[in-house]
């Protein structure tokens, strides 16, 4: 159960989703009750019942890639990954020969690299880099995008995005619209939000063998006093869009109650992890073999049952990743 290599699987190249379906809520949808369903996302509110609560991530992605240059002339490329203090934040950089003492200029701004670990950096910058990448700066797409649409920046925020924050997307909710939106309601259906940014690490693979032994980067989240009450006063089923909804609710929560709190979170769940927070339904996309993303997503929904559900999508060539298709996973 916590060797890492359980979790590995082959993906063939092309079903790695380049691009998302149009409209949003077109993509296909797996379905996992006592057996497996293929539908579509926009028959998700067939699954849904009045007293029902669903709980999106409100997150906003900020525009965290800047390019520039070297004092010596080079190319270099920053992704903006927190703030540590005033000016002065903690970048992934792309560049060669970058090391403490580098000057970087973007514009009329320049950064000094403090120090360095690998491709991370802290570098300390003379003016506002974030009112410049807010002007300037590019929203950063998976690695494996490799052929972004043209419109990629708007594609890979959620139409309810509104807290700026995040360096990646709360991918499941991509698929919603404002329509399906409404349609849920229409069921009597409420509709909370909770705010996690997502950081790069969200990519990150797990690399220690035994599982337990992973160390996942701390997030910053807000479940707030509006959205505990929903949930706690709720008279039906609990739905969670998203592996970042499922931490923010267990970073808040105990014995099925969910407390108001913010802070950053580094909650790691795997399999054998206990919820607490009283989740019934998991709305999730299909995540990279290795990942933390899986190590959550087989937690809820059962080791054995998760990975047939990914066989299965393989051999029904079901889109992965950010842009692809999603799973609908009840507790058993």
């Amino acid at each position: 159960m916590y060797s890492l290599r359980n979790y590995d699987f082959e993906l063939p190249e092309e079903l790695i989703a380049q691009e998302p379906v149009e409209p949003r809520d077109h993509a296909r949808l797996m379905v996992l009750r006592k057996g497996i369903e293929h539908r579509y996302f926009y028959n998700l509110p067939e699954y849904m019942d009045k007293g029902d609560v669903l709980i999106l991530n409100d997150t906003k992605v900020i525009k965290a890639r800047i390019r520039g240059i070297k004092d010596t002339g080079g190319k270099v490329e920053i992704l903006i990954l927190e703030k540590l203090g005033e000016n002065y934040y903690r970048c992934l950089v792309k560049g060669k020969k970058i090391h403490p003492g580098s000057v970087l200029i973007f514009e009329d701004i320049k950064g000094v690299v403090r120090e360095k670990n690998e491709g991370i950096c802290d570098i300390e910058f003379s003016g506002d880099i974030m009112d410049l990448a807010r002007r300037r700066g590019e929203v950063p797409l998976p690695p494996y995008i490799k052929n972004p649409p043209t419109d990629a920046e708007e594609k890979y925020q959620t139409v309810f995005a509104r807290r700026e924050g995040a360096v990646a997307a709360p991918t499941a909710g991509l698929h919603f619209t404002p329509q399906l939106l409404k349609e849920i309601e229409k069921k009597g259906v409420k509709i909370g939000y909770i705010t996690l940014h997502v950081s790069y690490g969200t990519f990150k693979p797990v690399k220690t063998e035994d599982i337990r032994e992973h160390r996942v980067d701390e997030e910053y989240y807000i479940v707030g006093e509006e959205v505990a009450k929903l949930i706690n006063e709720r008279e039906g089923r609990l739905f969670a869009v998203g592996t970042t909804v499922t931490r923010a609710l267990e970073s808040s929560s105990k014995n099925g109650i969910i407390y108001p709190s913010r802070g950053y979170t580094i909650i790691f769940i795997y399999p054998g992890y206990k919820f607490q927070s009283g989740i019934d339904a998991l709305i999730t996309n299909f995540h990279v073999p290795r990942s933390s993303l899986i190590l959550l997503v087989t937690a809820f929904g059962g080791y054995e049952r998760i990975m047939k559900a990914y066989r299965i999508a393989i051999e029904k060539k079901y889109r992965f990743y950010s842009f692809g298709d999603a799973m609908l996973i009840f507790k058993m």
